[in-house]
């Protein structure tokens, strides 16, 4: 058995996510076929505790919307130039001994989160996206507006989503990580049924000061992705 989390758009308003976690039968193996058995496991357990309207959001997604909003192959678009998401995200990192390495900006999304310098160039001390600069903390905001913003930009797989109660990232392990495309596409459905979005991706020091001081004032500090319970 094994447990992954379900994310759940909060449409009246902060902290905009709901995480629920399903314990279901995991098929082992690193075969896309036995991942597409633990993704089927996983909703169908989720159906049993009502949870029946969920997308997986993953390179080993069944249905070809989930793979399409993958963050290897859903893309933004910023001062004319195309990338993956995660080619954003990695691109823009910027390390205690090094960055932002923009080459990366333009390399295939494998590539861009394999890439050796990501790993041995110290600790991420903030996010550089084509001059508009972004902190670590909290955690996941950087990431979750690359991919609101590429969704965003993408009208029509926004649209599918709004048919859906909520999102599942079979390979993401909250164990051992805290992005998850998963979870920004929930954030972007309770983002766009409270009015907010807009605001959040036409703005970036608007998106900070509403994340930061949403985090503020309901944990006395800034230490997690707004979002987050």
């Amino acid at each position: 058995m094994a447990q992954r989390p379900v994310f759940i758009p909060e449409h009246s308003g902060y902290p905009f996510v709901k995480t629920v976690d399903i314990e279901f039968k995991w098929s082992p193996g690193m075969a896309k076929s036995q991942a597409q058995k633990s993704i089927r496991s996983l909703h169908e357990a989720a159906v049993k505790v009502g949870l029946p309207r969920l997308l997986e959001i993953s390179s080993k997604a069944e249905d070809s919307l989930g793979v399409a909003l993958s963050a290897f192959n859903l893309n933004i678009t910023s001062n004319n130039k195309k990338m993956s998401v995660e080619c954003a995200f990695q691109g823009s990192k910027v390390f205690e001994r090094g960055g932002p390495y923009t080459d990366l900006y333009s390399a295939a999304s494998l590539d861009a989160k394999r890439d050796d310098r990501i790993r041995t160039s110290g600790d991420i001390i903030a996010f550089d996206f084509m001059g508009a600069r972004f902190p670590t903390v909290p955690i996941t905001l950087f990431y979750d507006w690359l991919y609101i913003t590429a969704l965003h930009q993408n009208k029509k797989l926004s649209d599918q989503i709004l048919e859906y109660d909520g999102f599942t990232d079979i390979a993401f392990n909250p164990q051992k990580s805290w992005n998850c495309q998963a979870r920004s596409a929930a954030l972007y459905l309770a983002l766009h049924g409270t009015g907010k979005l807009e605001q959040v991706v036409s703005d970036t020091d608007c998106y900070l000061r509403f994340a930061t001081e949403k985090q503020k004032s309901h944990t006395g500090g800034v230490q997690m992705g707004f979002g987050f319970e």
